[in-house]
């Protein structure tokens, strides 16, 4: 597979924020609609995915960007495109036409990237997010039993949204922003029964989130539970994303770089959100940071999450030809 001969010769660069990229546009509720949703009855200001189709060219030119920066890997822009989350904006119906027309956006820039510049391999991975209703805790404080949606429905959105990117040519599939193993799960389940009813696979990249300095994921997992508890996936890589900056990422990625027998991935915040929930960390600043875990040799793949541009990945692409990959640890059977 070229992606893994890739990862055993170089650190991978992943791409960086998209909805910090978004921003950037100053999008009004018009835009969000375009002409075809301009009657739709709920708001749809914020809803990024739905870009996909009504400002396919802004979508477009952040992946290009992206790659230009130095991506090997770019995202779809599918955070929340399943119908779990897009019932916020009475869109479910429209999940698997975004996720193909985001993987498709992706698939286009990256062909257009490689068109230009040969002998520059890069891939397009179909991002699963973490849906806003979760398995393990309940939304009801009184009632601690409760859950909002079932296992099987989590597996009925996830289903959907994997065969749109899919469809729309992703190369690998990344379930990402992990803050809820078993909706992880739920979405490993699917994207397995996919492969065996259609008989055919795709490599898989599985990132948590832990979210505060006590190491343990939302609903309440330790690094390491979360790694066994996803482990059986056989993942392509294992990694953290979100939450935090690389400083406070540091310890738990070396502690996972000890326990993976896959690949690392690594991709935090530009550093922790100010008062006005912006991130300020420059590109220099962040990218001395994640190269010292490149130093170390706990890393396999690096970008970024909120806060981060192209500039961030371009400095960090930059400082990752100093080092060496990570080595896989070899297994005793």
């Amino acid at each position: 597979m070229q992606l893994r001969a890739l990862l055993d010769e170089r650190i991978v660069i992943i791409d960086g924020a998209m909805g910090t990229m978004i921003q950037r546009y100053k999008l009004q509720e018009a835009d969000y609609r375009g002409e075809r949703f301009k009657d739709w009855t709920s708001d749809l200001k914020g809803n990024n995915d739905l870009l996909c189709i009504t400002q396919p060219d802004i979508i477009r030119e952040i992946h290009r960007q992206y790659l230009e920066a130095g991506a090997d890997i770019i995202e779809t822009n599918t955070f929340n495109a399943q119908a779990v989350s897009l019932e916020d904006y009475n869109m479910q119906s429209l999940s698997y036409e975004i996720n193909v027309a985001a993987a498709r956006l992706a698939r286009e820039a990256v062909d257009a990237y490689m068109a230009s510049h040969s002998g520059n391999a890069k891939f397009v991975a179909g991002a699963i997010g973490p849906m806003n209703k979760t398995l393990s805790l309940s939304p009801d404080v009184n009632q601690p039993g409760y859950r909002a949606i079932s296992f099987d429905e989590v597996v009925a959105a996830y289903s959907e949204q994997i065969r749109g990117l899919i469809d729309g040519g992703a190369d690998v599939l990344l379930v990402e922003t992990i803050f809820d193993t078993l909706n992880a799960k739920a979405a490993i389940f699917a994207i397995k029964k996919y492969f065996r009813e259609h008989n055919r696979s795709l490599p898989v990249m599985i990132s948590g989130t832990i979210t505060d300095a006590s190491g343990r994921t939302l609903s309440g997992q330790t690094l390491e539970a979360f790694y066994i508890s996803v482990e059986h996936a056989e993942p392509l890589s294992v990694g953290l994303n979100c939450a935090l900056g690389a400083d406070q990422m540091r310890p738990h990625i070396e502690e996972l770089s000890n326990l993976a027998s896959c690949y690392v991935s690594c991709y935090p915040n530009a550093g922790l959100p100010n008062a006005m929930g912006e991130y300020d960390e420059s590109p220099e600043t962040m990218a001395a940071k994640v190269s010292a875990f490149a130093a170390e040799g706990w890393i396999n793949l690096v970008g970024g999450c909120c806060g981060t541009t192209p500039d961030h990945i371009r400095a960090i692409a930059e400082e990752m030809k100093k080092y060496a990959p990570r080595r896989l640890p070899e297994i005793v059977a």
